[in-house]
C-alpha cells in the first residue's frame, strides 16, 4: 500500500476508522463536559483533572486485568459492546444528582475497558490491512485522532456554552452510538485470534509471556518512556509559557501530524527500520534548548520539531509486530497503548513536582535529558537487525521454562485474516 486512498480500498478499514473517529471525538467532548460539571460542583483542579483524563490512567488496571479478552474476543462483537458501554457510562454521567463518587466509579470501570478496547481496535487493523500497509494504517488513525480531539474540544466548548455540560455528555454518548454502528454493521463477522477463556490470570501469564522476550521488552520501553517523559514535559507548556501555551500545543501537533504523515506515506518500508532511535532523539533534543528561554519563535519551532519525532511509534509498533505471534497482537497492542498512557500519567506528574521545586524551563530540560537517556540505553537493542538473544520468532507463541503451557494456549488460534 503506497497512499492512504488504498487504505480505504479495504472494504473493513472504513467502519474502523469511522467507528475510531466516532470514539475518540465523543471521549474527547465529554472529557471536557465532565470536567466542567466536576468543577461546577468541587472547585478543585485536581477532581476537573482526573475528571478529564483520569480514564487514561486507569488504563493500567485494564492492562493488568482484562486484557487477555483483546484476543480471545471476537473482535466486531467487542468492539460494539465497548462502544456501547462507553455510550451508557456517559449517559449515566449527564443524569442530574449524580453523586460525585458515582462519576468517579464510571470513569474507572471506562478506563479499563479502555484498555481492552484499544487491544481489540489495533488488533483488528493489524488483520485488516495486509502487512505492508499497517504503518500508513496506524498513521492515518493517528492524524485521525489528532484532529478530532480538536474537533472534539472546540465542539464540546459550543455545547457546554450553548446548551449544557449534560448536554454535551449526553452529544458525546451519541458519538459513542455512532461508533457502535460502524463496528456492528461495517465489520464482518470473525473469530477470535486465540482461543480459550478470558481471565485475570490468562492476562498475567500473557504479559509475562511478552515482557519476558528481551527483543520485544525493549520495543515496549521503548514506546512507553522516552515518549512519556516528553509528554510530561509537554504538560509544563502552561506553567512555561501561559500567554503562549495554546500556540505551543499547537506547534507540537501539527509537528506530530507531520511526522506520521512522513514515516507513514513517504519513507520507504526498508529505511523505517533504521529511523526509530534517530526519531527517539528528535523527540528529546530539542527540549534542551528551553533551558536557554529562548525568544518566542524559536520556541515554537523547537515544539513543532520535537514532534516530529512521535513518528518514533509508528516504527516501534511495527518492530513490536514483526516479534509477536498473529495471536497475542491485540494483547501486545493494548500493552502497549495502556503502559504508554500511564506513563504518560505518572511522567505528567514527575515533571509538575520538578517545576514546583525548581522551574518549569529547568523541569523540561530534565524530563529531555531522561528521555534521550533512556533511548541512548535501549538504543543498542532497537537497531534494525538487532534480534538479540532470546528472540523469539513471531510465527509461533513463545514458551517459557518457568511455566507449562496451559490447555487453552495449545488448543491453538485462529487464523490470521489480511
Amino acid at each position: 500500500m503506497r497512499s492512504y486512498r488504498d487504505l480505504f480500498s479495504t472494504p473493513e478499514f472504513t467502519p474502523l476508522f469511522l467507528a475510531s473517529a466516532g470514539h475518540v471525538a465523543g471521549q474527547t467532548m465529554s472529557g471536557l463536559a465532565l470536567g466542567t460539571l466536576v468543577h461546577a460542583a468541587t472547585g478543585s483542579p485536581l477532581l476537573t483533572a482526573l475528571a478529564m483524563f483520569g480514564p487514561s490512567l486507569a488504563q493500567v488496571l485494564g492492562a493488568t486485568l482484562l486484557l487477555s479478552a483483546a484476543d480471545r474476543l471476537p473482535p466486531r462483537a467487542a468492539l460494539t459492546g465497548i462502544a456501547l458501554l462507553f455510550a451508557t457510562g456517559t449517559a449515566v454521567q449527564a443524569l442530574p444528582g449524580m453523586p460525585l463518587w458515582g462519576t468517579f466509579a464510571v470513569l474507572l470501570c471506562l478506563g479499563m475497558a479502555g484498555a481492552l478496547g484499544g487491544g481489540v481496535r489495533y488488533g483488528l487493523v493489524n488483520e485488516v490491512l495486509p502487512k505492508d500497509g499497517y504503518v500508513l494504517g496506524r498513521s492515518l488513525l493517528n492524524m485521525c485522532a489528532g484532529a478530532m480531539q480538536v474537533a472534539g474540544f472546540a465542539l464540546g466548548g459550543l455545547l457546554v456554552v450553548a446548551l449544557s455540560a449534560r448536554g454535551a455528555l449526553l452529544t458525546g454518548a451519541g458519538l459513542y452510538l455512532v461508533s457502535a454502528c460502524a463496528t456492528r454493521f461495517g465489520l464482518s463477522r470473525r473469530a477470535a485470534r486465540a482461543q480459550g477463556r478470558p481471565s485475570v490470570a490468562q492476562t498475567w501469564r500473557t504479559n509475562g509471556l511478552l515482557w519476558s522476550d528481551r527483543s520485544r521488552r525493549r520495543v515496549l520501553l521503548a514506546l512507553w518512556v522516552p515518549n512519556g517523559l516528553v509528554v510530561g514535559a509537554e504538560s509544563l507548556f502552561v506553567s512555561y509559557a501561559p500567554r503562549q501555551a495554546g500556540l505551543l500545543f499547537a506547534c507540537a501537533a501539527g509537528g506530530m501530524f507531520l511526522g506520521d504523515v512522513l514515516v507513514g506515506r513517504f519513507v520507504p518500508a526498508s529505511w523505517r527500520p533504521r529511523l526509530g532511535v534517530p526519531l527517539l532523539l528528535l523527540l528529546a533534543s530539542p527540549y534542551l534548548l528551553f533551558a536557554l528561554r529562548p525568544a518566542t519563535p524559536l520556541t515554537l519551532t523547537l515544539a513543532a520539531l520535537a514532534s516530529v519525532g512521535f513518528a518514533a511509534s509508528l516504527v516501534q509498533q511495527e518492530r513490536l509486530m514483526a516479534l509477536t505471534p498473529p495471536s497475542l497482537s491485540g494483547h501486545a497492542l493494548g500493552l502497549h497503548t495502556s503502559g504508554m498512557l500511564t506513563m504518560q500519567g505518572v511522567a505528567a506528574s514527575l515533571a509538575g513536582t520538578l517545576a514546583q521545586l525548581t522551574s518549569p524551563a529547568t523541569a523540561i530540560t530534565v524530563m529531555a535529558a531522561l528521555s534521550l537517556t533512556v533511548t541512548l540505553t535501549l538504543a543498542p537493542g532497537l537497531r534494525a537487525g538487532s534480534a538479540g538473544p532470546g528472540a523469539s520468532p513471531a510465527t509461533e507463541e513463545p514458551r517459557t521454562t518457568e511455566e507449562p503451557r496451559t490447555t487453552e494456549e495449545t488448543e491453538g488460534a485462529a487464523p490470521r485474516a489480511v
